[in-house]
């Protein structure tokens, strides 16, 4: 079976994943997957969890939203933030989920919109981290 390589790209670092056999975004109009040859594309990504399967293993990655640039050659991830499971503050994100569901409540002052975008990016963190 024909495999890929995934190039992650944030503000802060690259990662590089190679001999992948699947992976799945979360893009604005829903998930997809990309498996080996896939058409090309340019497609939107939401708030939620990347999957990559590599080896028969699957490795979960939260992120908060960019674009995906699939060729034939890899697909190149533009994330604003992405996650590993294992490297996500369960701690930190529990408090953010706090924080911004007290916002929500007081709806006084507070950009709403901004609120719940928070309160979605930590749920999805903490779902990510459970895995």
């Amino acid at each position: 079976m024909a495999n890929f390589s995934v190039e992650i790209v944030t503000p802060t670092r690259v990662i590089t994943e190679e001999n992948i056999s699947y992976l799945r975004c979360p893009g604005i109009d829903g998930s997809f997957g990309v498996m080996a040859e896939h058409a090309g594309a340019i497609i939107a990504l939401a708030v939620g969890e990347v999957k990559i399967t590599e080896s028969g293993k699957d490795k979960f990655i939260a992120t908060s939203g960019g674009f995906v640039d699939i060729s034939k050659e890899k697909v190149l991830l533009l994330l604003e933030t992405a996650e590993h499971a294992d490297e996500i503050d369960k701690k930190r994100a529990e408090d953010a989920k706090k924080r911004a569901q007290d916002r929500l409540k007081q709806k006084n002052g507070f950009d709403m919109s901004r609120a719940e975008a928070a309160l979605l990016r930590a749920i999805n963190r903490l779902q990510v981290a459970s895995r």
